[in-house]
């Protein structure tokens, strides 16, 4: 049995006086295995963040059914809660306590005796690169080692499921890495995790299977590498040329490629072939400002299922 079950998720927040009801989750479905890392992909206002609400209990969903390793999040919301753990978008550490500190009373809070609170502190700590910041009050660290953090305190009660609303926004690239080595070694460990993310390298790059949502619903569900696969080509040929040409070049370049996206600050190609396609856009004796061949990603999946890339 899957130990995250969600079916036919719908939320809607009703109108006010100046503004009409909004579907934010609109007939959503999926699955997740234990284990797994599971992603939801999509831009901000795709209905992301909306349904990590209803799973942790925070959102009360207007239909369907969503159950954690066979408990109700409607029937028994408390059960669900001690499963679950939730590390939100927005860093909510308690500035005046200790790092230890918030670990150990957070492990309190979960009902944990003194001495395995302790013990689990000082390990997780360990394991998430913050030993040496036990000490320390939340406002002295960097965002990345805040984040760690969080996650430390997700774990304290052992949760069945870690949910991961954006956990890499803000954070350089360096301390994004750092984050992403630390989420795979809990996978090797046996956790599941859920995440939400509009970074498409981000998805590609940690997820066994996502789905894709915009506008509210799933447009897609697979694994990275089949959903590349189902909805792009191999190869992508980026060529820019001055922006008021883009729409007349892509008539001119159409029979080099399966399909032509014009973008405002480029054309993309989508072929088998890159080099080969490359290659005749100088044959033809046209003069881009560059040419670019790289392989296909999660975000030309995006723009070919809505039209629109990931940062519109």
């Amino acid at each position: 049995m899957s130990i995250l079950l969600v079916e036919n998720l719908t939320k809607t927040y009703p109108a006010t006086r100046k503004t009409p009801p909004v579907e934010a989750v609109r007939g959503v479905s999926f699955s997740v295995e234990r284990g797994e890392f599971f992603g939801l992909l999509g831009p901000n206002g795709a209905g992301k963040s909306t349904t990590l609400g209803c799973i942790s209990t925070l959102v009360r969903a207007s239909s369907g059914r969503i159950t954690v390793d066979g408990v109700s999040v409607v029937e028994a919301p408390h059960e669900v809660k001690r499963r679950i753990a939730v590390v939100p978008q927005t860093r909510n550490l308690d500035r005046d306590l200790t790092v230890r500190e918030l670990l150990t009373y957070h492990g309190r809070y979960f009902g944990l005796p003194p001495a395995e609170r302790e013990e689990r502190a000082t390990r997780l700590l360990e394991e998430l690169q913050v030993a040496d910041k036990a000490g320390a009050k939340p406002l002295t660290l960097s965002g990345g080692q805040q984040q760690r953090v969080m996650i430390a305190r997700a774990l304290m009660h052992d949760p069945k499921v870690v949910l991961l609303d954006e956990p890499t926004t803000g954070l350089d690239p360096q301390a994004r890495h750092v984050l992403w080595d630390r989420l795979f070694r809990l996978k090797r460990e046996g956790v599941t995790l859920l995440l939400t993310t509009h970074y498409m390298d981000e998805a590609e790059q940690l997820c066994d299977r996502l789905v894709v949502m915009d506008k509210a619903r799933i447009v897609a569900e697979g694994s990275p590498t089949e959903l590349i696969a189902a909805w792009s080509s191999r190869e992508v040929v980026e060529v820019r040329f001055a922006p008021d040409e883009h729409e007349a070049m892509a008539g001119k370049l159409a029979d080099l490629a399966d399909r032509v996206e014009v973008l405002p600050d480029r054309l993309l190609l989508y072929t088998d072939d890159g080099d080969a396609a490359a290659a005749a856009v100088h044959e033809r004796g046209l003069r881009p400002f560059g040419v670019l061949v790289r392989r296909s990603t999660l975000e030309d999946v995006f723009l070919h299922l809505t039209g629109r890339t990931l940062v519109d």
